[in-house]
């Protein structure tokens, strides 16, 4: 007798070839991680909104679609975070100012994952409009600290089983390091790869989508799909290239974290790859502070409506941050943006020598407590110049917690990254 299947340990490619061969029905998957959701959501709060009827029907519409062609993500629950927008679902930002607001389309990157066959199962929550105020959820590996941000609730509706497949998006650090306080795979993507069309930007021309699940393969498939490119994941050359480099972040960063990082150097090493140590340039020592000024400035530009007609609805951390973006020199911009182009040109030139580059995906551990979701020192860098970057679930702290590995490629080099980050995660990982 066949055993029966358990949806919610199959992994993204297991789901579609089960529903696709009718092994599961679309709905036997959404029963199956409703209730994964209903014997742990009352603690992690992961979720901004979730209508167990709507995921319901939303199945059986699918079913209903049989088999009649091939769609890449059938049956497969994908979380939305909450500046998404979502045409049968509220999309609030975690601010008073969107309350109940519903969009009358889905964003781009949920009508592509729609059109895929993906279901989407909820809302998560982020932090106000994807800044640093937070929001309930908790981290599903210790209730007492922070998922990170502002990707909270997508983080850890993914480490919790929620859902194989949840969207993020990234400004500062808010993929990685929430994927790497939670113990996942975060992926974010080049700057303007992957359309954030009907994402309620929180620095206009300066977000990147993303996406978390439990492996790479996971993300391989549902980026084919955004990308608009075959599923066909690439393999890595025989003898990889790693460049181990230390950002203005290392001397940042906890032990736990820097030990990650060497200690996976180390093992890449032992298995064949090559891996050298990479020296920034001195033109690199005021990228964080040269990140804050460009970042806070968009900002500032991005919520003048919100800033002029519902300042008071602001929480106080968004304000200042506004504060801060609207007090710049014309000077100190422009500085900014020439140091930014040159690191920029300067990082080119280091990432055509190898295939990705190792650093620290977050300073260290989840912090204790919701009221920080943590640094985003060692994400800032990649995300002003716009680089693809991955984290791996491959270490733990000395509290037992997760600590991700970031792997970071060259612009518009994603697919070529995940597929490496497949490697090594199949050959180093999980921690």
């Amino acid at each position: 007798m066949r055993k029966p299947v358990k949806a919610t340990a199959l992994g993204v490619r297991g789901i579609v070839a089960a529903v696709e061969s009718g092994r599961l029905t679309a709905s036997a998957v959404a029963e199956a991680y409703l209730e994964a959701i209903a014997a742990r959501e009352g603690e992690v709060r992961a979720f901004a909104y979730l209508d167990p009827a709507l995921v319901r029907a939303q199945a059986r519409k699918l079913d209903r679609a049989g088999r009649r062609k091939k769609s890449p993500l059938r049956g497969v629950p994908f979380a939305v975070k909450d500046i998404i927008k979502t045409k049968d679902q509220p999309t609030e930002c975690n601010s008073p100012i969107y309350r109940g607001y519903r969009p009358k389309a889905d964003a781009d990157c949920v009508a592509a994952v729609r059109a895929a066959g993906a279901l989407i199962i909820g809302k998560t929550v982020t932090t106000e409009f994807a800044g640093r105020h937070p929001g309930p959820t908790r981290n599903p590996w210790d209730l007492a600290r922070t998922p990170g941000g502002s990707s909270s609730g997508s983080a850890a509706a993914v480490a919790a089983g929620f859902a194989p497949l949840a969207f993020g998006t990234q400004t500062g650090g808010s993929v990685i390091r929430p994927a790497s306080y939670c113990g996942i795979v975060g992926y974010k993507s080049t700057l303007g790869l992957l359309s954030v069309g009907g994402i309620k930007p929180l620095a206009l021309g300066f977000d990147a989508l993303g996406v978390m699940a439990a492996t790479p393969d996971d993300i391989l498939v549902a980026h084919a799909v955004l990308a608009g490119v075959a599923d066909s994941p690439p393999k890595p050359s025989r003898k990889p290239r790693f460049g181990l480099l230390k950002t203005p972040a290392w001397e940042l960063a906890e032990a736990a974290s820097r030990s990650a990082v060497n200690r996976t150097a180390a093992r890449l090493r032992a298995i064949g790859a090559t891996v050298e140590t990479i020296k920034l340039p001195a033109e690199f020592d005021d990228i964080l502070p040269v990140y804050e000024i460009i970042s806070s400035h968009i900002i500032a530009d991005s919520y003048r409506w919100e800033w002029q007609h519902h300042r008071d609805k602001l929480s106080p951390s968004f304000r200042e941050a506004i504060e801060k973006g609207l007090a710049w020199p014309h000077e100190t911009l422009a500085a900014a943006w020439a140091t930014a182009h040159t690191c920029l040109d300067l990082m080119n030139g280091i990432l055509g020598g190898c295939d990705a580059v190792v650093t620290p995906a977050a300073l260290g551990e989840a912090g204790i407590g919701i009221a920080d979701t943590g640094s985003a020192a060692c994400n800032a860098m990649w995300s002003l110049l716009g680089m693809p970057a991955v984290t791996l679930p491959l270490a733990r702290g000395p509290a037992g917690m997760p600590v991700g590995v970031q792997l970071v490629a060259a612009r518009r080099d994603d697919r070529r990254l995940l597929g490496l980050a497949d490697w090594v995660y199949r050959k180093l990982g999980p921690a």
